[in-house]
């Protein structure tokens, strides 16, 4: 019988698991973009994508840089980081809020995370919060030599599990001029305690799986993951949390990417579970502005990180009536409200 260490470990890691044999509607999309209304080709005077790669600590990283309309590499642009969110790459979520802020006259860069998605690093699917703050570091890096680019007024939005990532950065990277989240999602505090304090019960025990798969690892044996589960309809249903449910709806069907993988090294939970999104919150003074959606079952992780925001007197929380998280990534009617708001957001802080 499994053990109830086991199964919460299970629970913790595997929101959407990679049951992925539904096809998303924008498979064939040239640029491997799977939202809706993404660019299918670039044209002189609209709003273009360009694929990028750099180096990053030796790692090389694949990036997508969206130009606005008319775009003149003459001129200076004000520009937004988007860090995706967990399990995510840069063709789903974050490619479509960089698509629509590139709309709204900014040059935009979204990264796929090192040692995921399309960039390079080894072994594959390591998830640490560290590496994941670096390569916001390094978009900022890279970006801020693009032509066209004004290094000046540099703006972050980080998504989900990329939202508490980013809050992290922001705190000592001054470089950012301003900050926002979508629907935040504190990786650290969930690996740890479960989604809404479920499984604090087991968190040694799992501390205790994971100090073994690091053990197993640095002996020689093999890398174990965790996040690979297969769910039927019926079990998908079943799932306690409307995020997980949904999340496993966008990720294994209407937005799959074959990038796009729940899969992490199962060590990587030693550095998950001493992670805190919220830590120092103080240190950032630079205008913040949170969004989530009203019936977000994750909305407890904004509330909390947007109360702890003490240093700065700019701050805003906005929340879109009546959206669960997994719906601010896609329904049209709630991203035109996230994109609206940010893009007010934005004019005035850069």
């Amino acid at each position: 019988m499994m053990s109830k260490a086991l199964h919460a470990l299970l629970m913790t890691t595997t929101l959407w698991g990679t049951a992925v044999e539904a096809k998303s509607e924008n498979d064939k999309n040239p640029f491997g973009l799977v939202y809706q209304g993404a660019l299918v080709e670039n044209q002189k005077g609209k709003v273009n994508i360009h694929t990028v790669s750099y180096k990053l600590n030796g790692v090389d990283i694949s990036a997508n840089v969206y130009t606005p309309a008319s775009y003149d590499s003459a001129k200076k642009y004000p520009t937004i980081v988007i860090a995706h969110p967990n399990s995510g790459v840069k063709e789903q979520v974050a490619g479509l809020y960089a698509q629509r802020l590139a709309e709204r006259g900014y040059i935009t860069i979204s990264a796929d995370a090192a040692y995921q998605g399309a960039s390079g690093g080894l072994p594959r699917n390591v998830d640490k919060p560290a590496n994941r703050i670096e390569d916001i570091h390094g978009m900022a890096d890279f970006i801020a030599q693009y032509p066209g680019v004004d290094s000046s007024r540099l703006g972050l939005l980080g998504i989900c599990g990329g939202g508490g990532y980013s809050l992290q950065a922001a705190q000592t990277d001054k470089r950012f001029k301003a900050i926002a989240t979508l629907s935040m999602f504190d990786s650290g505090w969930v690996r740890r305690n479960g989604y809404q304090d479920s499984q604090i019960d087991t968190v040694q025990q799992r501390l205790q799986i994971a100090s073994d798969a690091r053990a197993k690892e640095a002996a020689g044996g093999e890398i174990i993951y965790t996040g690979d589960a297969k769910l039927t309809d019926e079990q998908i249903a079943k799932l306690p949390f409307e995020l997980y449910r949904q999340g496993f709806e966008y990720y294994g069907k209407t937005h799959a990417h074959p990038n796009s993988t729940f899969r992490y090294t199962l060590s990587s939970l030693l550095d998950l579970m001493r992670f805190d999104a919220v830590s120092n919150m103080d240190l950032i003074n630079q205008p913040l502005l949170m969004i989530a959606g009203s019936k977000a079952d994750s909305l407890y992780m904004t509330e909390k990180a947007f109360k702890l925001a003490t240093g700065t007197d700019k701050k805003e929380l906005f929340k879109i009536d009546g959206a669960t998280h997994i719906e601010t990534y896609w329904v049209p009617m709630y991203v035109e409200q996230a994109v609206n708001t940010l893009a007010t957001f934005f004019s005035n802080s850069l």
